[in-house]
């Protein structure tokens, strides 16, 4: 029990810094579901059953009333596809977790404790209790947060007026920087970097979080066989 308790406390810890700067997030979205008209209620509820920033502040942009469903849930599917990724590559260092375990720590992995999951597994072994530490604090500041930014939409006005919308991607740079291996990590954020702003600039809809995504993984793949040749 002391084990779990240790172990628990550590991941409370770890993501402790990844809260705050998540803080001024939540509330940036609970503002803008006010604006689209969620009542507080509705706005928390969406965070607590999404639980995924990123698709959430897509589906705020396109909302309208009544909300395109089928639109939301494809928007959603493109910018939550990249977890289908996330969790193969979590999913090997969770050898010490039952099956429901798992299948728990999926509904609530998102991008900060997957990475900080990531740099535990990096160095030793990931339990499952260190993976709550990292998850329950995180998701109830998530809810918290949206809630309170909804109750204070109005106070709050244009989030990006005061800088807030910047938080977001501060964010993601810091945790992709935390994963830098050198040159290879920079070909495979460059190839995302321009897809991305290039279909984000000719098509439509949130197919640039796809395009990003496939393109990175070409780099990588590409890099890795590169590597390979020149070592072989």
């Amino acid at each position: 029990m002391s084990s779990w308790k240790s172990e628990f406390t550590a991941g409370l810890r770890a993501i402790a810094p990844v809260v705050v700067a998540a803080v001024p997030i939540g509330l940036v979205f609970g503002a803008v579901a006010a604006t689209k008209g969620l009542s507080p209620l509705e706005t928390a509820t969406m965070s607590a059953l999404v639980f995924a920033g990123g698709s959430q502040f897509v589906a705020m942009d396109i909302w309208t009333h009544p909300a395109s469903w089928t639109t939301l849930g494809f928007a959603a599917f493109l910018v939550n596809i990249r977890h289908v990724l996330l969790g193969a590559s979590l999913g090997r260092k969770m050898g010490a977790f039952r099956l429901w375990q798992k299948y728990l720590g999926a509904m609530v992995m998102a991008d900060e404790n997957w990475a900080m999951a990531e740099a535990r597994a990096s160095r030793a072994s990931l339990t499952p209790a260190y993976f709550a530490g990292l998850s329950v604090l995180f998701y109830l500041n998530w809810i918290a947060c949206s809630l309170a930014g909804a109750m204070l939409g109005a106070f709050l006005g244009d989030p990006a007026v005061i800088g807030l919308d910047f938080a977001f991607p501060a964010v993601f740079i810091v945790l992709v920087m935390s994963f830098w291996k050198g040159p290879a990590t920079g070909m495979v954020l460059i190839a995302s970097a321009l897809s991305s702003i290039s279909v984000y600039l000719t098509v439509p809809g949130a197919w640039y979080i796809a395009a990003g995504a496939a393109a990175g993984l070409v780099a990588a793949f590409a890099t890795g066989r590169f590597r390979k040749t020149v070592t072989a």
